[in-house]
């Protein structure tokens, strides 16, 4: 005869070979401290959502889950040092879209490959960015037409800052001041924080920015003029995008993690079924609404293939706006 303990564990089997589910094991998949390296300053967008993820990938990812800023040659130095690291799941990168999708070709130069040498792990998030100014610009500048005018009557404070040279927020200004037909000339910072520290002392005129970063700030001096979706933010319902303007400029965003190439396959894996879990969970998506984002899931085939698509995008509209690439 069968045990009351046997009978319990065969009726769970029945069950899940009628549900297709099989339960799976809640072992930890990677046994020392795992490590997020952002390439920003802490305190900016990409930092505040990896620390978000962070606190949410500790348990059955691993025990401990850190990140570690390592700021410079705007996220260039972050990616590199990911991509020599041990391929183990320990070390991965936290970046926005552009770090992987248009830095090949607005940087003469780089020091990795967005394909070859990154497992696309899986987005966490899509977004947009924002087109900002703050105290340095008159109150009567309203919308995005009224400061191109301003910019035209005062080229020399015509300034905008951006987050990282060569990174889609800088494009975004120089898509604008093509479209515009005038001179915006960029200012490029370190990272979103001491971008709209300035922004908000009146130090610089306008600034773009993920909208996660302008969320999170003090809002006070900050008049947010523009976002850059393909239609407005569910979070930011009342600012109107850079195409309902009059200027074709339109980028939807997006965050994802990255891991060294030859990672093993079953890290890979077990990680993107860890954030695919997040992804459909209410508490991820409260705690993305919070920095104006919404969760988005992919397997890394099909991240790999949005990358591919992303970096072919962006070599035309780049090529097409005569942008010089940078050192």
């Amino acid at each position: 005869m069968l045990t009351r303990r046997q009978l319990i564990a065969a009726s769970a089997g029945l069950v899940a070979a009628g549900t297709g589910f099989v339960p799976r094991a809640r072992a930890q998949t990677v046994k020392k401290p795992v490590r997020i390296i952002v390439g920003f300053p802490a305190g900016g967008g990409t930092d505040i959502a990896s620390r978000i993820l962070a606190e949410k990938l500790r348990g059955p990812y691993a025990s401990t889950v850190l990140v570690e800023n390592r700021p410079g040659a705007s996220a260039r130095l972050a990616a590199e040092y990911v991509k020599n690291a041990e391929p183990d799941g320990a070390t991965l990168m936290s970046a926005p879209e552009f770090v992987v999708t248009l830095y090949p070709s607005v940087f003469k130069a780089l020091s990795y490959d967005p394909v070859r040498d990154f497992v696309h792990v899986a987005p966490a998030y899509r977004s947009m960015l924002s087109f900002n100014i703050g105290p340095g610009v008159p109150e009567s500048v309203k919308n995005l037409r009224d400061f191109v005018q301003w910019c035209k009557e005062n080229p020399t404070k015509a300034n905008f800052a951006t987050t990282s040279a060569g990174g889609s927020p800088h494009f975004i200004g120089v898509m604008l001041a093509n479209e515009a037909k005038t001179a915006i000339n960029a200012v490029h910072y370190r990272g979103g924080a001491p971008a709209l520290q300035d922004l908000v002392g009146g130090h610089i005129a306008a600034s773009v920015n993920p909208v996660s970063e302008i969320m999170t700030q003090a809002q006070g001096a900050i008049r947010m003029l523009a976002v850059t979706g393909s239609k407005r933010s569910a979070f930011l319902p009342d600012v109107p995008t850079m195409s309902e303007q009059g200027y074709n400029v339109v980028l939807d965003t997006w965050f994802g993690l990255f891991a060294p190439a030859k990672t093993p396959p079953e890290v890979v894996q077990a990680l993107n079924s860890q954030l695919f879990e997040l992804s459909r969970s209410k508490e991820m998506a409260d705690a993305w609404a919070k920095v104006g984002a919404e969760p988005h899931h992919q397997t890394p085939a099909q991240l790999t293939e949005t990358v591919k698509a992303d970096i072919a995008r962006w070599s035309a509209v780049v090529k097409a706006s005569g942008f010089v690439a940078l050192e």
